[in-house]
């Protein structure tokens, strides 16, 4: 049998047939793999995303200020959270990188998957319009609109992880940068985040050492929750 295209399974899985199968071939197509590449769709997809999250939110909280909308959009759209949406779709074995970043781990590259999320909502709207770029969205990020705690701004996670510590009188969390690797203009940073509580350290990688200490902190946090 013959192997299925990235059309065919990931159509499946986000239950949008594409009319112009090409639209989607670009939307997984790294810039590390030719000139043809997601940049573009990227870039109009996070306007979409940001519209649909923006006007959801005004929905459900009519009496909300702007900074609470605002701070609350950044939550459910970062790259952490588009990361997670994206492993769970199977992004990453779709994808179409270069060798090098494919060698390097690219697969797994939380900001080049977040990237190709966000450059399938944008594929999604060329392809059908907006309100099946909504749909789209919704489809996958409506479940975390819906968790989130609605009534409080969003914190980010080294803020959460540094106000739980403290309300426990823990000692705050030390961060190292434990590895670099890739080109000057693409650099993963690995850090390493100890915390009290935790017998074991946790790592995270991330485009910066500020994104990557956020997601160690977010990791950390959820162990400390579950008790690990």
């Amino acid at each position: 049998m013959t192997a299925p295209t990235p059309a065919e399974p990931l159509a499946g899985r986000f239950g949008h047939a594409f009319s112009d199968p090409a639209l989607l071939r670009r939307a997984l197509t790294h810039r590390s793999h030719g000139t043809d590449n997601n940049e573009r769709l990227e870039f109009l997809g996070d306007g979409v995303l940001n519209c649909v999250v923006a006007e959801t939110l005004v929905a459900r909280l009519p009496g909300a200020p702007e900074g609470v909308l605002s701070r609350l959009r950044a939550g459910l759209v970062n790259q952490s959270s588009l990361h997670e949406v994206a492993v769970q779709l199977g992004v990453g074995e779709q994808l179409r990188l270069g060798e090098g970043e494919d060698r390097a781990g690219g697969r797994e590259r939380p900001s080049i998957l977040a990237d190709a999320f966000e450059a399938l909502v944008g594929a999604v709207f060329l392809d059908a319009g907006y309100p099946a770029a909504r749909a789209f969205v919704l489809r996958h990020l409506e479940s975390r609109i819906e968790a989130a705690d609605l009534r409080q701004p969003v914190k980010d996670p080294k803020t959460r992880l540094q106000e739980w510590l403290q309300a426990r009188r823990r000692a705050l969390p030390a961060y190292e940068v434990v590895s670099t690797s890739g080109e000057a203009h693409a650099r993963t940073f690995e850090v390493e985040c100890r915390v009290e509580g935790l017998a074991h350290a946790v790592r995270a990688r991330g485009s910066s050492r500020r994104i990557a200490e956020q997601a160690a902190a977010e990791r950390a946090w959820h162990d400390l929750e579950a008790g690990t």
